[in-house]
């Protein structure tokens, strides 16, 4: 038997206008296609479990909703409906929704969760992305190697620290606003690799 989660209703009835009919329609999907659907909220978001698992979720945002499916990418997608890669991440497997009428057809839809839910049904859980093999490769502006170069110690230093302590580093100097705030961190950082220490020394046990 499928349960309701009334903080949904509270999210949905704070979307915006033109979200409130979307995610209302998708809810409706998503009960009628699957009696034991149960929801909840996971991360500020809506979502929906089968048999305890995540069998999808959806969104709203200022200008657009989003739909997706925890196996998405082992569903049979011949029409190439789901979206992948950068533009899943940003807007969901569904793309960019404005209106129910971005969506695919119902009969799609529901096509999608009982095939989901099929998935489920046999254990199958989410692919993870293998990482990849190549080397990192960090962009290390020629101010910062010559200012760290004018102190042995604290070239030293830098070239025995992880690509991550190096990064950290980089990135506290490059996102300075100013010059002179880049320069002023500039020369915090050769005192403390002069001294051996990371960039975020004062947080660690």
């Amino acid at each position: 038997m499928s349960t309701k989660d009334s903080r949904i209703d509270t999210y949905i009835v704070k979307s915006a206008d033109f979200a409130i009919p979307i995610l209302d329609y998708l809810r409706e999907i998503v009960h009628g296609s699957c009696p034991d659907v149960h929801e909840t909220m996971k991360w500020s978001m809506p979502f929906f479990e089968y048999k305890n698992y995540n069998l999808c979720n959806m969104a709203s945002f200022k200008q657009h909703c989003a739909f997706g499916f925890w196996l998405g990418s082992l569903l049979t997608d011949p029409d190439h409906v789901l979206a992948s890669g950068t533009e899943k991440n940003s807007m969901g497997q569904l793309g960019r929704i404005t209106k129910i009428e971005d969506l695919p057809s119902e009969e799609k839809l529901v096509g999608f969760i009982h095939e989901a839910m099929a998935l489920i049904d046999k254990g199958i859980k989410p692919v993870k992305e293998s990482a990849s093999k190549e080397p990192k490769e960090l962009v290390v502006p020629e101010y910062f190697t010559e200012a760290i170069n004018t102190n042995p110690l604290a070239s030293e230093t830098f070239g025995r620290f992880s690509y991550s302590q190096k990064k950290e580093y980089v990135e506290w100097i490059t996102e300075a606003k100013s010059e002179t705030t880049r320069n002023k961190r500039m020369e915090q950082a050769i005192e403390w690799m002069e001294e051996g220490k990371q960039r975020n020394w004062k947080y660690q046990k």
